[in-house]
């Protein structure tokens, strides 16, 4: 089998582009990099999809998950504060207002009415039964 690798348009192969693209790249990737990313993992057995996002600092009520057939879509906002001070007056301080989004296509519908969802120590779980077809439904965080 023939092994596969990530195209990156922005690799160079010269030294003094590689020196240039990490100057002026970097500071935007890392700005970037502030805002929430949905990270999951999705495990398949015969009967159920299990699904584990990491949504730190996210409140359960700020959460919604919704199923229709094989596609699964996970929301959250999230509301990121840090200050330093000095000597009373601000030196810093930096707010982080947003949301973020993640879809997923599964290779087989969900039986949406024995689907659960939890939300424990900054970790969604969702315990997705396979069925042939489905219907959208917004599930409970418990």
């Amino acid at each position: 089998m023939a092994n596969l690798t990530r195209f990156d348009p922005l690799s160079f192969d010269e030294p003094f582009e590689n020196f240039v693209r990490n100057f002026f790249w970097k500071p935007v990737a890392l700005e970037a990099s502030k805002s929430m990313q949905i990270k999951l993992d999705v495990k398949e057995d015969d009967k159920n999809y299990t699904v584990r996002a990491d949504l730190p600092g996210v409140e359960k009520e700020d959460i919604k998950v919704s199923v229709d057939g094989n596609q699964v879509t996970i929301s959250a906002e999230t509301k990121k504060e840090s200050e330093e001070k000095k000597d009373g007056d601000y030196v810093h301080r930096e707010r982080y207002y947003g949301s973020a989004y993640r879809s997923f296509t599964l290779a087989q519908a969900v039986d949406e009415a024995g689907a659960q969802a939890s939300y424990r120590d900054g970790v969604l779980e969702l315990v997705l039964p396979k069925r042939s077809n489905g219907q959208t439904k917004q599930l409970t965080i418990q």
